[in-house]
């Protein structure tokens, strides 16, 4: 048994300024908007904005200080609300990981974020401990650990990485990540929200003429903008991903990471639901891919718990000899079953379906200009033959592995007893050239993730569908 203890205090402050950045640009729509009609309404919308920041500062120091967290009983009780007061206790026993962060903020107060996972957790973690002392922290894991008689942190501090981002290895991933797709999605995202707010017209008015004068200057500055948001986002990679490392002890994968923002993940083995690779087209072409663990930990709010990276960057050759030994149920190795050659033309004519009235508006209406759209129609022709060529699966005893996509490619590996769900579709126009379409689930968090590879040979989709229902006397499949 042990005292009631409290989040540190800053706890409060962050949660406090996060509710108020969140109140600033609906405040500041509010008096731009009241500003317009008079000087009372603007006055009025003032002392409201006021009311609702002094309301929103009392209602975060109080619910930090209402909320408390003890052991008890080998279970950790959590007490929290401000009028309605609520318990929650969480027995050790139910307890599968605890993630451990430390960002900036925390980093500079010595303190660090406990995330508590428990089976059959619903949306979001079962429990957070936002703001704690990284002793406390580590006391808490080994609390809970020794209750468990686990000895998890014991074992990953003696054991040896069986992964360690090299230097060359972080620059490689930094160079090959799509980092800079969110980078831009974060700059519109932000301009959207202060969209009423921005005169347009005053900044923009008569920049056509001048643009007409200075088109090399407009593309030096596009450049400039997409070299700026390149070289940031391999800034934000590096960071994110330095010292990375992967411990696996006999019933865990332990993976910690970061270097302004520590994070410490702990990934059971027996919650591990499928393997997947993911190749973008850059790491296609050196050879390179990165590896996630499908994990039934995580939750809708919190995905990193469910879809964990366990090699952020792997050579594809290299990938079985460094899994195989720790995960040795998956059968990693094989040749992939292809698609029969009569599907190919399905996936052209399906890459066609609504560019074609493009193309013969676009011959129509611009003339010769227009032919430039059969380029269109190539270069959607040749995604649609690599997607063919890439898309295959292999099934064995206890293990379904399937293989789809060409722009993104996905490896995946399943054994049958995660598989959530598996169904075989034969449509109309399948059913003519006797192909199949199979789509396969399994549990990710507290959704599902899986894979589906179109047009498979109806033969091989009736017995993979055999193989998965266990009902092979009967006979049961699709028609």
């Amino acid at each position: 048994m042990s005292k009631p203890k409290r989040l540190h205090p800053i706890a409060s402050i962050v949660t406090t300024g996060k509710r108020i950045r969140n109140l600033i640009i609906p405040l500041i729509a509010l008096i731009v908007s009241a500003g317009r009609d008079s000087k009372t309404s603007l006055q009025v919308s003032l002392i409201l904005s006021l009311i609702a920041i002094l309301f929103t500062f009392l209602t975060g120091i109080l619910s930090w200080y209402r909320y408390t967290y003890r052991f008890e009983e080998d279970e950790l009780r959590i007490e929290y609300g401000i009028f309605l007061r609520k318990k929650r206790y969480i027995p050790f026993e139910r307890i599968q990981s605890m993630n451990i962060t430390e960002g900036l903020m925390q980093r500079l107060f010595g303190l660090a974020k406990v995330e508590i996972e428990t089976a059959g957790g619903g949306d979001e973690a079962e429990a957070v401990l936002s703001a704690i002392s990284k002793e406390e922290a580590g006391r808490i894991q080994t609390h809970v650990y020794a209750a468990k008689q686990d000895s998890t942190l014991e074992k990953a501090a003696e054991s040896k990485p069986i992964f360690k981002l090299s230097i060359q290895q972080l620059i490689l991933l930094s160079f090959t990540s799509g980092g800079m797709g969110v980078v831009i999605s974060g700059v519109f995202a932000i301009l959207s929200q202060v969209d009423d707010l921005i005169p347009y017209k005053k900044l923009f008015g008569g920049i056509e003429s001048w643009a007409v004068h200075n088109v090399m200057l407009i593309a030096f500055i596009v450049f400039l903008g997409i070299f700026l948001t390149w070289i940031i986002s391999l800034f934000f990679t590096m960071l994110k991903y330095a010292n990375f490392t992967v411990v696996r002890t006999e019933t865990d994968f332990v993976i910690s990471q970061g270097l302004l923002e520590k994070k410490q993940m702990t990934i059971p083995l027996k919650r591990i639901q499928a393997v997947r690779i993911d190749e973008n087209p850059v790491r296609q072409l050196l050879g390179l891919g990165t590896v996630y663990l499908e994990s039934a930990g995580g939750s809708a709010v919190n995905l990193e718990g469910a879809n964990v990276m366990l090699l952020p960057i792997v050579k594809i050759n290299d990938f079985s000899s460094i899994i195989s030994p720790y995960l040795p149920d998956y059968e990693i190795t094989g040749v992939f079953n292809r698609l029969p050659k009569r599907a190919m033309w399905r996936y052209i004519f399906r890459s066609w379906y609504f560019v074609i009235p493009i193309v013969i508006l676009s011959v129509i209406f611009l003339k010769s200009w227009g032919l430039l759209s059969l380029l269109l129609l190539v270069l959607l022709t040749i995604r649609a033959v690599l997607n063919f060529k890439s898309a295959g699966w292999i099934l064995s005893k206890d293990q379904l592995s399937m293989k789809y996509g060409s722009f993104k490619r996905t490896t995946i590996y399943m054994k049958k007893n995660k598989i959530q769900s598996l169904e075989a579709r034969v449509s109309y126009f399948q059913k003519r050239k006797e192909l199949g379409t199979l789509e396969v689930f399994v549990k990710s968090g507290a959704v599902s993730s899986g894979g589906r590879v179109v047009d498979l040979d109806q033969a091989a989709l009736q017995g993979i569908y055999l193989w998965y229902s266990r009902k092979k006397e009967t006979g049961n499949g699709p028609e």
